[in-house]
Order: C-alpha cells, then sequence, then structure tokens
C-alpha cells in the first residue's frame, strides 16, 4: 500500500522545484493540458519538433507522449523523443489514446512500447488494446471512451504492468494503478469529469509532471491521478456545468496542498 506521505512529499516537491515538462501532444487539449501543468508548479513544453526533441529532452525533467491527434510526422517526433528518453533514462508516459479505434492508432502505440515507457496511462479499452496479443474488440471501444468496467482489466493490467516492467495506470470510475506487484485504486472524482474533454489527457501531464520529482513511478502515477480526481472533486462544488467544472478544475490545481491531498483522497 501506497503511504499518503509519499503522496505529500511529492507534491511538495513538485511545487518547491518545477519540473520541465516536455509535452509532444493532440491538438485538442493541448492549451488545457499546459495550463494544468502550470496551475500545479510544473513548467510545460510543448513541441513536437524533431530538429529539437533531443535537445529539450535532455534539458527537461520528462516526457509525455500523447497520441490523441497523430499524423506520420507527430509520429516520427514521437519515437525520436521516445528512443532519446529511453537511452537517457529520461522519465516518459504514454498516453495511447483511442489505441483500439484503428490500426494507425494501435500500431503506433506498439511501436512506441519498446522504448520503455516509464507509465502508462489510458481508459480500461486502450489498455487492453495495447497489451493483449489480439488488440482491440470492437465491441469495446469506441472511438476514445472505453465500454469496459476498470475493475475487469485489474488482472490483466498487473500482469502487462510485471510483463512489460511500467507502471500501467487505468483511469475510470475507479482508476487503477499498478506495477506489477502492487496495485491501488482510487476512488475520487465527479461524474461531469466525463463531460469535459482531455480529462484523461490532463491526468497523463500531471503524471508526467509527478515523475520529474518521484523515482517511484507508482507513486508519481498514483500522485497525478489523485490530483486531478480530488481537484475535479472539489471544483464540482461550486460548477454550473461542464465549462464551469474545466475552470474549476485550473484553480482547485492551482491551490492544491499536500495536507487537502491527503484529506480528500480515497485509496484503497
Amino acid at each position: 500500500m501506497i503511504q499518503t506521505e509519499s503522496l505529500k512529499d511529492s507534491l511538495l516537491r513538485l511545487q518547491n522545484t518545477t519540473p520541465l515538462v516536455l509535452n509532444i501532444t493532440n491538438a485538442v487539449v493541448m492549451n488545457n493540458t499546459a495550463n494544468a501543468l502550470l496551475a500545479i508548479g510544473a513548467s510545460p513544453l510543448m513541441s513536437d519538433a524533431t530538429e529539437e526533441t533531443s535537445t529539450l529532452i535532455d534539458i527537461a525533467s520528462s516526457l509525455v507522449i500523447n497520441i490523441g491527434t497523430l499524423t506520420s510526422r507527430t509520429v516520427m517526433a514521437m519515437k525520436c523523443a521516445a528512443s532519446h528518453a529511453c537511452q537517457t533514462g529520461r522519465p516518459w508516459v504514454l498516453d495511447p489514446v483511442g489505441a483500439g479505434a484503428t490500426r494507425f492508432r494501435l500500431d503506433t502505440s506498439r511501436l512506441l512500447l519498446e522504448y520503455k515507457p516509464t507509465v502508462v496511462r489510458g481508459n480500461a479499452a486502450e489498455i487492453q488494446a495495447i497489451f493483449s496479443s489480439q488488440g482491440a474488440n470492437d465491441n469495446t471501444t469506441r472511438g476514445v471512451d472505453s465500454l469496459l468496467a476498470t475493475e475487469d482489466v485489474a488482472d490483466f493490467a498487473k500482469e502487462a504492468a510485471r510483463q512489460h516492467n511500467t507502471v500501467i495506470a487505468i483511469t475510470g470510475a475507479t482508476d487503477i494503478i499498478t506495477d506489477g506487484e502492487r496495485l491501488v485504486r482510487i476512488d475520487n472524482g465527479h461524474p461531469m469529469m466525463a463531460r469535459v474533454t482531455g480529462t484523461g489527457c490532463t491526468a497523463t501531464a500531471l503524471t508526467g509532471a509527478y515523475l520529474g520529482v518521484q523515482d517511484d513511478a507508482l507513486i508519481a502515477a498514483t500522485a497525478g491521478l489523485a490530483s486531478l480526481a480530488i481537484a475535479g472533486e472539489l471544483a464540482s462544488t461550486s460548477a454550473r456545468g461542464p465549462g464551469t467544472l474545466q475552470l474549476n478544475i485550473l484553480d482547485e490545481l492551482y491551490n492544491l496542498k499536500p495536507e487537502t491531498l491527503a484529506r480528500y483522497l480515497k485509496l484503497t
């Protein structure tokens, strides 16, 4: 079991050190991702130029790769970045958005897995798609939305994490994070978060920020998902709908304190 103190310490370190997080992410969420990283105390850097990828990774604390709006050009940038991160030992997180929806997304996700991501964050269907031998089942993946209950793939995720020597973080009604040995569940959040595009992508970016200050990837992923879930939970109390919820989440991330994280955390 993860100790709450380790999550509090991770948040404090993030806020005190302002890790630089390189993001190769999708066009839909880029602005909100950058704002979320700034709000919690990290420093976002958004670039998908292969000409500068290696240089930027050398100065960054961590790397986030999100395949949400793939093109042939961005695939090359992602491959270059993941390769350099793997070679230099820079922690990085992969978000295989909609991996089971098309062959292009599935093949790209599996290609990037070869560069040993520190964390893979997705919904249940995305995780099942990239780690199963047969790929996704059309009945379990719809676009970027999962039709599976996260509990149904907990054992699958644990075995996949063990085999691939990575941390797998599954977001859903209950978030599941495992490194193949340890497994934790987070029961925070609010249903309205599902009506705001990119909340999962924000969880991935926050995980990347924590990877820049926390060597234990399971703790980093747990802190990232918990920070967003608690921020969403608190933001919902004054939100009139998805629009104000999105803005309120940024404010709650900005105001998030280690004591607040510990007070509201529902971890098993």
